[in-house]
């Protein structure tokens, strides 16, 4: 074999064995490169966390109360029954007061509208409550409720086209501009009619003029171009006698879980006994609702059952054998619902009755005003599971009597009538004022304050 023979065999096997490190050697590397970490490529997004200005809080009253079919030549005219007294406070001193008009209302006053300005970002905190007795042939009773926040979705549960009955929707636009309003029953028979309500103005119409034939009606009212506020009154006459007025707070949407804080039971004989009456409406599907009962202060039942939900179709319930006191109703449904108690302190002339609408939870503050009337106490309900601390403050000051609400429980705590509460809390509670005298009652759910809005993060 030449030199030159041997010196390409030599190289070549150089070569091979070259190539055949570098092969493993990338092996090794791509199997050591699964498992090492890779270097990251990340980049995180602009994002600032913004305080929204808070608006300027306004509430819209009621107004007076009214009445119809006093003139028998026009059945159908709404004429003043009365006007409702006021009570209104703030945490920056008394609201301002501007007038709202009623037109359709003969020989009526102005409809009280309520509101406050925003101090930079931070906006106080308005309350105030109306009350009323009436002793007419055609009205007697003992009416109360807070003035409320507009809505664009609202739910009137109470209603009632028996014969003795005259319901009336009152639909009040407290905003600048014009709201189309449209008014749906649900019930055995539905129904729509739609209403243009112009802005700073009130109208009223009969239940019965579009829920005929409903054994319960319940109304979904839908607002577009400016919310409303939407509340239920309601009179009632026994044979001959009147025996109650009411004004009733909307729901203001279905819910899977209520609480309905202060309900007032009263002792009933024979076959009127049903004095408490629980309503409930699934309005989109069907499924049972598990309805618990407590006594206040205590947080073990007197009361669970379970009742079957028919989409669409409002259920009335009896809360028989129920020992006269204050209790909370809470409803657990599969399926959302809206609902309300209906409480009665007895039949014919001297009586009265009360609706009384679930509470939504206040998980910091709420001002509210307890007006001129009987006997009034809040009920505070505590579904969590710690203890939780109530204040409750005079005037709106910041300090007040401390109320422990257990958890699981409730507490009742009495309150002066003509004066604004700042009830401040560090846990979720449920709360409810309930006011009872001799042929007097009403109930009313406190709602949370609105106040100053929270953060949002913005992604540019």
């Amino acid at each position: 074999m030449s030199r030159a023979q041997t010196f390409r065999r030599v190289a070549t096997g150089a070569r091979i064995a070259v190539g055949a490190v570098v092969v493993a050697a990338c092996v090794t590397g791509v199997v050591l490169a699964i498992h090492a970490p890779w270097p990251a490529v990340s980049h995180e997004p602009a994002q600032v966390d913004v305080v929204p200005v808070a608006g300027d809080p306004v509430l819209a009253c009621t107004g007076d109360l009214r009445a119809l079919g006093r003139d028998s030549s026009d059945p159908l005219a709404l004429r003043s029954a009365g006007a409702f007294e006021l009570v209104a406070g703030g945490t920056s001193g008394d609201p301002a007061q501007t007038a709202i008009a009623a037109p359709d209302l003969v020989d009526g006053g102005e409809v009280p509208r309520l509101s406050d300005a925003v101090d930079g970002r931070s906006a106080p905190l308005i309350a105030g409550a109306e009350s009323i007795t009436a002793s007419a042939g055609d009205l007697a009773g003992f009416a109360a409720a807070p003035c409320g926040e507009a809505r664009l979705e609202s739910w009137l549960v109470g209603g009632s086209v028996a014969t003795g009955t005259k319901d009336l929707i009152v639909l009040t636009n407290a905003s600048s501009v014009t709201s189309t309003v449209t008014l749906s029953v649900h019930g055995e028979s539905r129904s729509n009619r739609t209403l243009v309500i112009p802005a700073r103005t009130q109208t009223a119409l009969p239940l019965s003029s579009i829920a005929a034939g409903n054994t319960s009606p319940v109304v979904e009212v839908v607002a577009q171009g400016a919310p409303v506020r939407a509340v239920l009154q309601s009179s009632y006459v026994r044979t001959l006698d009147p025996a109650g007025i009411d004004l009733q707070e909307a729901v203001a949407a279905p819910q899977r879980s209520v609480v309905v804080p202060g309900v007032q039971v009263f002792d009933g004989e024979g076959d009127d006994a049903d004095l408490t009456v629980l309503r409930l409406l699934a309005p989109d599907d069907e499924g049972s609702a598990v309805v618990t009962v407590r006594a206040a202060g205590s947080s073990t039942s007197v009361q669970e059952f379970t009742v079957p939900l028919t989409a669409d179709l409002p259920t009335d319930v009896s809360l028989r054998d129920l020992a006269a006191g204050s209790y909370t109703v809470d409803v657990a449904s599969d399926a959302p619902v809206v609902a309300g108690v209906r409480q009665q302190d007895g039949f014919g002339a001297g009586s009265d009755f009360a609706w009384n609408t679930p509470a939504s939870e206040i998980t910091n503050e709420a001002l509210f005003a307890v007006p001129e009337g009987p006997a009034a106490r809040v009920q505070l309900v505590n579904r969590g599971d710690d203890d939780a601390t109530v204040e409750l403050a005079v005037g709106g000051g910041d300090d007040g009597e401390q109320v422990t609400v257990p958890a699981g429980g409730s507490v009742e705590a009495d309150v002066e009538a003509g004066t604004v509460y700042r009830l401040t809390t560090d846990r979720a509670v449920h709360a409810g004022v309930a006011m009872a005298g001799d042929g007097a009652l009403a109930t009313w759910p406190i709602a949370p304050s609105a106040g100053a809005e929270g953060s949002i993060t913005v992604y540019p």
